[in-house]
């Protein structure tokens, strides 16, 4: 974290790499607004649990992000180093809980859609949808990593993470909605989705508890681990 200043107010070493920081969650919030309108109209139409999902999945992001643009504006305006840590331990938590939901979500969507059996109909708009995300998303996490390690942010970090994670559902459910449009194999998006379960569960419960992330990033008052 930025260290205090003798007027008691934590240090801005980079305010245009905060402002980025700004603009990147805001474009996420935006990005995966339009992204949840269109794959719960989608999901709705294909009577496809995983694109349903994926919808519901954006708003968990949607609401990650606006936790984040919170913590990044407390840090702008140059506040105390007390109320910048509270704040930052405050938000990695609340984005701890966003992973353990998803993670949540995932587990019991897979595990519905392969005991039910009920195969979706094709979706060409939730397969652009996908390829979509699966572009984008990549980058902007990318570029999110570069800010939080420039701002010394873990809730950034792991806000960036639940980006990639993003992308992963894009994948599995791209090749879901490939499958099931060209091969028949309806299982393949529920299948794919479970494997991401343990990396959520794990990033979920380092960010709540606090604890130091990979890459030796850490929440506010928190040492690297050995």
């Amino acid at each position: 974290m930025a260290e205090q200043t003798s007027t008691g107010k934590a240090a801005t070493p980079d305010g245009a790499m905060l402002r980025l920081g700004l603009w990147l969650v805001a474009g996420t919030m935006a990005y995966n607004l339009v992204e949840a309108v269109i794959a719960l109209w989608a999901g709705a139409q294909a009577e496809s649990i995983a694109l349903f999902g994926f919808g519901l999945d954006s708003l968990i992001e949607l609401a990650a992000a606006a936790a984040l643009i919170h913590r990044l504006s407390v840090e702008s305006r140059g506040a105390s180093l007390e109320t910048l840590e509270k704040t930052e331990r405050g938000v990695h938590r609340f984005i701890g809980a966003t992973f353990l939901a998803l993670a949540t979500y995932v587990l019991a969507q897979s595990a519905w859609t392969i005991l039910a059996g009920q195969p979706p109909r094709e979706s060409l708009v939730g397969i652009i949808l996908a390829t979509a995300s699966l572009v984008v998303m990549p980058l902007v996490s990318w570029k999110k990593l570069q800010v939080a390690s420039a701002i010394q942010s873990a809730a950034l970090r792991s806000e960036a993470l639940e980006t990639l994670a993003c992308s992963y559902l894009s994948f599995t459910l791209l090749l879901g909605l490939a499958a099931n449009a060209l091969l028949g194999w309806w299982w393949a998006d529920p299948a794919a989705a479970l494997l991401m379960v343990p990396w959520l569960i794990k990033e979920g419960r380092e960010a709540f508890s606090g604890g130091c992330c990979a890459g030796g990033t850490c929440s506010a008052g928190q040492q690297p681990s050995p």
